[in-house]
């Protein structure tokens, strides 16, 4: 996750790079270690990734202290040692110098840029471009790359399911790496020639100083729906998170969609140049409007229109109007970083680049019945979902006839999903609720418990559901099953080839952790599993789950 070979930098220099940019200086911590430069030709975090060369910034924990791990760091071959006045006060006599600032985790991604240059400014460095909200980052990001890769360029890819640099995919255990991987990664694509590159940039990577250093091209804004709140404690909090990304620091421009409230004060209050967006009718005036949407097949045909009676035509194969919306940003994005726009349409014209398989996000197992995997794992995800995978577009769930089909004919919708334990348990109500006002057959199962008794987050959800059932007359079937699989297994049991069939929670997650044990469990192996014990076609999904 860095480049192969990489031209050492002068430890002086890069801490000329950080005056030069208003941060805070370091010092040596012992006399002698003033005394000379050192070279560098890689910055990490943890000691258990030291190559040769490296400064290793020793960080405090929540349980030790980096500088614990010095003396390994420097037995690997570091060449210093960075650390905080707590750490250095711990640390033995090491054969490296060690130097002191009193907040190292603000430095480390100014410093990882500058020692691995990954964002020079002679042209080499591919376009960047970063996209942040609560729901569709990655698909948003990988409709960026299909339609850059339309254009005929080279991509990479930093985001929550894989790592893409250019050759194999590596694998992403974080939505955003930590800041010495990402300018190692930004670096590697460099080396390797790559044109642009799309980063999905969630509000832990801001909170935590992952992308610090980093300045994209283009920054784009999704939408703003409750999640994470564990974290942030407050909806105005997680927004100030966000909001961190659209400043000059961090980036040139932005693209923002204005469909809701958040999307209008993030816009308003963004320093930096913004284009508007507006994907649904209830919108209100933006630079940049999607109208005449259209179905076709699963997915939609849709016309975005702009400043000077600017128009583009495109659409997706990917059900849900949501992905009119991930479409809509992604072609704006690109169009904002100086793509001409009769390049975009001819694009558009001769490749479909929107329809590209995003793992674990719409995901289509079968047809018949429809069996879909989806990460929606917060309420708005799993309500916009839901609404989008029902079949017919007339009657509600418990209705007996809806466009003259009787009961027996209708179509339904049969969804799995649970809640993630140890994070924000207003949530599970809330999704329970919605899952009885917009499936047919409701069943509650177990998404990541972590630490957490799953049974009591089970009851969390289902108490939204059963609440939202009886106040509202609902006619849906709720049921509690686990484990996971036999919750899906249950629901393709009792599918027929009319109906819908959605998992969701997890997406493309392949091992569910339950007490601190990663137990392998990947929702489209287990359903396509069950479509073919149940007799019903599934479709081929070679490479999917490798």
């Amino acid at each position: 996750m860095r480049p192969s070979a990489q031209e050492p930098v002068s430890l002086r220099e890069a801490t000329d790079a950080l005056a030069a940019d208003g941060l805070p200086g370091i010092k040596p911590a012992r006399e002698s270690d003033g005394e000379r430069d050192v070279l560098l030709t890689g910055l990490t975090i943890n000691s258990r990734e030291v190559l040769p060369g490296d400064l290793y910034v020793a960080l405090p924990g929540a349980r030790h202290h980096g500088a614990r791990f010095a003396e390994a760091a420097a037995s690997a071959g570091a060449a210093a040692v960075l650390t905080d006045p707590d750490g250095a006060a711990g640390l033995g006599q090491l054969p490296v110098p060690v130097y002191v600032t009193d907040d190292p985790r603000r430095l480390v991604g100014p410093l990882a840029a500058a020692v691995f240059r990954s964002r020079p400014q002679d042209g080499s460095a591919p376009a960047l471009f970063g996209v942040t909200g609560t729901n569709g980052k990655t698909t948003t990001t990988y409709f960026i790359n299909s339609l850059l890769g339309a254009l005929g360029m080279r991509t990479g890819l930093i985001g929550t399911i894989e790592i893409l640099a250019g050759g194999e995919p590596i694998a992403s255990t974080l939505t955003t790496p930590e800041s010495p991987q990402v300018h190692g990664l930004l670096a590697l694509m460099r080396e390797k020639g790559l044109d642009a590159a799309a980063m999905e940039v969630s509000s832990h990577a801001i909170s935590y100083r992952r992308v610090d250093g980093v300045v994209f091209d283009v920054a784009g804004f999704t939408n703003l729906t409750q999640d994470h709140l564990d974290l942030h404690g407050s909806m105005d909090e997680y927004f100030a998170a966000k909001a961190a990304l659209f400043t000059p620091q961090r980036a040139k421009r932005a693209v923002i969609t204005v469909d809701d409230e958040w999307g209008v004060k993030m816009a308003a209050q963004a320093p930096v140049p913004v284009w508007t967006l507006a994907t649904r009718d209830t919108a209100g005036d933006a630079d940049w409007r999607v109208t005449d949407v259209v179905r076709a097949g699963l997915g939609h045909r849709f016309t975005l229109r702009g400043p000077g009676g600017a128009v583009l035509n495109t659409g997706t194969g990917l059900p849900g109007t949501f992905n009119v919306s991930n479409a809509a940003l992604a072609l704006l994005m690109v169009l904002a970083s100086g793509i001409e726009q009769d390049q975009l349409q001819a694009a558009l014209d001769r490749s479909d680049p929107f329809t590209v398989e995003v793992p674990g996000r719409m995901q289509l197992v079968g047809q018949a019945p429809a069996a879909i995997v989806d990460f929606a794992h917060n309420p708005d995800a799993l309500a916009r979902t839901l609404q989008s995978v029902r079949r017919e577009a007339s009657g509600t769930p418990g209705d007996t006839e809806a466009a003259g089909a009787t009961a027996a004919q209708r179509p339904r919708v049969i969804v799995v999903f649970g809640a993630t334990g140890e994070r924000d348990q207003t949530k599970r109500p809330l999704m329970g609720a919605i899952a009885a006002r917009l499936a047919d057959v409701v069943i509650i199962t177990d998404d990541d418990p972590h630490d957490e008794d799953e049974a009591a987050i089970r009851a969390g959800v289902l108490a939204g559901a059963r609440a939202a059932r009886d106040q509202e007359s609902l006619g849906c079937e709720i049921l509690e099953l686990a484990p996971r699989a036999a919750a899906i297994d249950r629901a393709v049991e009792l599918a027929r080839p009319q109906d819908t069939v959605l998992v969701a929670g997890r997406g493309h997650e392949v091992f569910q952790e339950v007490k601190g044990v990663n137990v392998a469990l990947d929702d489209r192996v287990e359903l396509r599993q069950a479509l073919t014990r149940y007799g019903f076609p599934v479709l081929s999904g070679d490479g999917v789950e490798s």
